[in-house]
């Protein structure tokens, strides 16, 4: 083992931290990204109760979102501040909003994405980079031992070996991740439009 890690020279050790800091990110996101912690079931419960009974009112909206701190509680208590605002204005505030919120649900994803591009890269870089410096060799000094030529081509792909254990869960978890957030976009939206919807149709009855 110890001979697989060496052996790639600085390349392996640049692999190693690469696979350090995926799957230091891995684990973030992974934490960052339950359903629970950005969309609460208390928060959608409120807002199904709004809807569905409007004497509930938005105060019941705004004292579950600031008893459970989520992204989603964020855009309902903007659209709660801004209620006497039009429809369409506070719509358009609460998107841009969202695009904030989403950016902070996407932050570590670009570091995943850049890893499964440069790991796989870096370990061909290592696999030529060893093959060159065995041929160098093999050429200032006479080795006819098969055994120990085929041995110093297997330690030249152990860099190729390890780019390709650290980009592919770096792939699986960015593609999880990547479609995880869109969902919890489109849950966000719908439950962001429902509350909207419930409050400004209460306005027009009120109006009445």
């Amino acid at each position: 083992m110890y001979e697989f890690f060496v052996a790639g020279g600085p390349v392996m050790f640049f692999l190693v931290l690469t696979s350090i800091a995926g799957v230091t990110f891995i684990i973030e996101r992974g934490l960052a990204l339950r359903w629970r912690k950005v969309i609460p079931a208390e928060v959608e419960e409120a807002v199904e109760r709004c809807a569905a009974d409007a004497s509930d009112g938005a105060e019941t909206v705004e004292r579950v979102c600031k008893a459970h701190p989520s992204p989603l509680s964020s855009l309902l208590l903007l659209a709660r501040q801004h209620l006497n605002w039009p429809k369409q204005e506070n719509t358009d505030s609460v998107e841009t909003r969202a695009r904030h919120e989403m950016m902070k649900l996407e932050r570590g994803l670009v570091i995943l994405e850049i890893i499964v591009g440069i790991a796989p890269l870096t370990g061909l870089v290592g696999t030529l980079h060893g093959l060159i410096t065995l041929f160098a060799t093999l050429g200032n000094v006479a080795i006819t031992d098969n055994a120990a030529m085929a041995k110093g081509i297997s330690i030249a792909l152990n860099t190729t070996l390890m780019g390709l254990i650290v980009a592919i869960p770096s792939l699986i978890a960015w593609s999880y991740y990547n479609k995880k957030v869109e969902s919890l976009a489109i849950e966000m939206e719908s439950v962001c439009e429902q509350f909207l919807r419930c409050q400004y149709r209460e306005k027009l009855v009120t109006a009445d």
